[in-house]
């Protein structure tokens, strides 16, 4: 290890290579609107409604509103948030097509599904304060805001995140400004100004949520050094932490995932795959909670092939696999599995006909998801792959298939799905992974409230421990005392 932290500039500027891609649009995702692309170019044309030449002109506006949003009680925040959950509703279709046509990522239909769910993420109904007295008297715990807090948005998911992030910090008295990917700038700043626009007119608030005219690595800096800028929530790996973290400030960061899947022999298999391709193929597998590969006991494993193959997936043989491979890789020694792989970005998040072209293979139309067979070291497995693409393992026994799926997560801490009715395996493998989300017999949306108990929010902060953000996670702790004369129990 270095002895010198990493650089701002080194930081952001490896997650920022980290997210661009390129390629075209599926073809299923259909055609964005004229109306629509020229509304987008015009709405970030000018300044206004929250969208600022300079990062200090951001953060002074978002200061501002700051004051306001925290002086609001619990009701007049929440009318702020019922705007952005109604705008999201009201938008789904146009945002989601306009956020496709600029990153050329994911899938229209899974898009429109994001900005629908915001309704869900968590709002002022989770807001509490706690007391706790004694013979001296009593002391009051408010959860007090933070400020300003920084917020990077991510490529994959820019407007949902956008307004998930939105809710959480304005509930909990908190503004935001949000540094976008450049691949997703434009569709954030539109969302985010008829946001401003449309809780100016009803609240009569100004600036609850900010950006910048333009997305790029000096303003990426910028963001992060403020001094007006309390709080950070970063995406990225260990290089963005440690360098937001030499600013003294506090760090919600959204780390990597590699989803494993244990199926075992109690699993019912028909289930368990429909399950499996529901997660994997939603918006093309760019979810960051999406499974990524599977561990399936050897006595069933054919048996849930068929399944996968019933449920509407499409095998891929060893041959196809490779080319894939060689399609999605670069490796460090040069062919298929010669030395470190590293993932390409021309198929990520396309559709599964473009990795079908690439593998050499006809698939019918509509398929959700391509998989198949491969070794427990291959590269689908071990590197966090964003594709439609499902890579199957066969292991002896579920307690190889835990430990395998241990190694394949590489202590990220993240999500981890098994198939089972075995509770006690259950309870074995949850506690094996200690990661952050952890599903039984159930899509991976199920740990985020969709279709399950969990609940909703497009930050889920691994390698700092949070988990996935609420209104709380952006609040800090400020404790009233009061004398004994105010004791009345």
């Amino acid at each position: 290890m270095s002895a010198h932290p990493p650089s701002i500039a080194q930081a952001v500027d490896d997650v920022l290579q980290r997210w661009k891609t390129q390629g075209r649009i599926a073809p299923n995702a259909g055609a964005p609107s004229n109306a629509a692309e020229s509304h987008a170019k015009t709405s970030i044309a000018e300044e206004g409604n929250g969208v600022f030449a300079t990062i200090d002109a951001a953060v002074s506006a978002a200061a501002d509103a700051q004051l306001r949003i925290a002086a609001m009680d619990l009701d007049g925040r929440d009318r702020v948030i019922s705007v952005i959950r109604r705008l999201c509703l009201e938008n789904a279709e146009a945002w989601a097509r306009m956020e496709l046509e600029e990153t050329k990522l994911g899938r229209l239909d899974h898009k429109i599904a994001k900005l629908q769910l915001i309704p869900k993420v968590l709002g002022v109904e989770v807001m509490r304060t706690d007391a706790r007295s004694n013979a001296s008297g009593l002391c009051i715990i408010e959860n007090a805001p933070w400020g300003v807090i920084g917020m990077v948005l991510p490529v994959t998911h820019s407007v949902p995140t956008m307004a998930s992030n939105a809710i959480n910090v304005i509930a909990s008295g908190n503004s935001a400004i949000f540094g976008a990917h450049p691949s997703g700038a434009r569709c954030a700043r539109h969302a985010l100004r008829i946001m401003n626009r449309e809780i100016e007119r009803q609240t009569g608030l100004r600036n609850a949520i900010v950006t910048t005219t333009e997305a790029n690595l000096r303003l990426a800096e910028e963001l992060f050094q403020h001094p007006k800028v309390a709080l950070l929530c970063v995406t990225g790996g260990p290089a963005v932490v440690r360098a937001a973290m030499k600013h003294g400030k506090r760090v919600i960061a959204a780390g990597p995932g590699n989803p494993p899947v244990v199926v075992d022999e109690t699993a019912d298999l028909d289930a368990a795959a429909r399950a499996i391709i529901a997660g994997a193929s939603f918006d093309n597998n760019l979810l960051c909670i999406g499974e990524k590969e599977v561990f399936v006991v050897a006595s069933v494993a054919d048996a849930f092939l068929a399944a996968m193959r019933r449920a509407g997936a499409f095998e891929l043989d060893a041959a196809a696999i490779e080319r894939l491979a060689e399609a999605s890789f670069r490796f460090d020694g040069g062919g298929v599995g010669c030395g470190q792989a590293h993932l390409k970005k021309e198929l990520v998040g396309k559709d599964t006909h473009v990795l079908a072209q690439a593998a050499g293979v006809t698939i019918p139309q509509g398929t959700p998801l391509l998989f198949g067979e491969t070794t427990e070291d291959h590269a689908f497995v071990q590197e966090e792959q964003m594709m439609p693409f499902l890579p199957i393992v066969r292991v002896p026994d579920v307690d190889a298939g835990i430990a395998a799926a241990v190694k394949a997560e590489h202590g990220y801490r993240h999500t981890a799905l098994i198939h089972s009715k075995n509770l006690e395996i259950v309870a074995r493998m949850a506690r094996a992974m200690n990661t952050t989300l952890f599903v039984q017999n159930a899509p991976c949306s199920a740990a985020l409230g969709s279709d399950g108990a969990g609940y909703l929010s497009f930050s889920i902060a691994t390698p700092t421990g949070e988990g996935v953000t609420t209104p709380m996670t952006f609040t800090r702790q400020r404790q009233v005392s009061l004398g004994g004369a105010l004791r009345i129990i």
